[in-house]
């Protein structure tokens, strides 16, 4: 038997343990009772972002970007379907680097849009630029580090 991961909340930010066996069950918040998983990226602020990177135990793959973006605009959609594909095995989120300078600032965002795949709190994987679903499922997949 393996053990439970902690997985925040996307609707209360509570941490849950849920059983890795369970993840594609469609796992609930045992506090809010909410979707663990929605199937879309969630936008996260400077104090949900930090809750998500340290508290989770699966990977968060953030696309830091800003509204004024044309790239980043167009991006969306593609990253939105990329998550009907990478949930539950990761989380994605999206970080507003207008409305959260300091994240932006933090991670050493130099062009939006820019992925950033996280695993266990710490960076693993960068791609700047505009990518089309299938190719960031890829990526991120092909970034994913063994798990032990």
């Amino acid at each position: 038997m393996t053990d439970p991961l902690h997985l925040c909340c996307p609707h209360c930010q509570a941490v849950n343990r849920v059983p890795a066996a369970r993840l594609g069950q469609a796992p609930r918040c045992g506090q809010c009772h909410q979707p663990l998983f929605t199937g879309r990226p969630l936008p996260l602020t400077a104090a949900s972002f930090e809750r998500h990177l340290v508290r989770s135990d699966i990977p968060l793959l953030v696309d830091f970007w800003a509204p004024w973006c044309g790239p980043c605009r167009t991006m969306a959609p593609q990253f939105e379907r990329a998550a009907l594909q990478l949930e539950p095995g990761m989380r994605l989120a999206k970080v507003d680097t207008e409305a959260e300078p300091a994240l932006g600032s933090r991670f050493a965002i130099r062009s939006i849009p820019t992925l950033v795949l996280f695993d266990r709190g710490s960076e693993v994987a960068r791609q700047p630029g505009a990518m089309g679903a299938e190719d960031i499922v890829r990526w991120a997949r092909a970034h994913l580090p063994a798990r032990g």
